[in-house]
């Protein structure tokens, strides 16, 4: 008789930091606790400078203020965020740390599906959990352009 075993299968959803938050927030069945864990990670994201919050770094379709930049070094992605309200600032510290120090190509190869797999869909309202997903989209979106500009320095040094 084979051995049955209680691992639990993580999957993959692009990252190390990802796959371990999504899969901390898959296990907790309790909403409360999930709200929990944003806010502590709302708390711990460093502010982005004031000087840095502009216009083209805002999240469109966001009901706070949001913004996000993101910085190439050595092929990788630092990213730095702000928001004013403290959910969404939890939900953009997730984002933060699960998508830090990815390749462009990495981070565009992310599917979204990883925002459903939290479990936190059904406890946010509809405009918060848009919100999630327009940050998602504009890291993405960044990630893409930062790729492009290091490929175009490149080809013409």
């Amino acid at each position: 008789m084979a051995e049955s075993t209680s691992a639990t299968c993580i999957q993959n959803y692009g990252s190390k930091a990802l796959n371990e938050m999504v899969q901390k927030l898959k296990t907790t069945s309790d909403s409360r606790r999930r709200y929990e864990y944003v806010l502590w990670l709302a708390k711990k994201l460093p502010d982005l400078p004031k000087e840095l919050r502009t216009e083209s770094r805002k999240v469109k379709g966001c009901v706070s203020e949001v913004f996000v930049l993101g910085e190439m070094t050595q092929g990788r992605i630092k990213w730095l965020g702000y928001s004013d309200a403290l959910i969404t600032r939890g939900l953009l510290a997730f984002l933060i740390n699960g998508l830090n120090d990815l390749t462009p190509n990495q981070i565009r190869d992310i599917d979204p599906d990883f925002l459903s797999a939290t479990g936190l869909q059904g406890s946010l309202t509809p405009s918060r959990a848009n919100g999630f997903l327009n940050i998602f989209r504009m890291m993405q979106e960044q990630a893409k352009d930062l790729a492009s500009k290091t490929k175009k320095f490149s080809t013409s040094s």
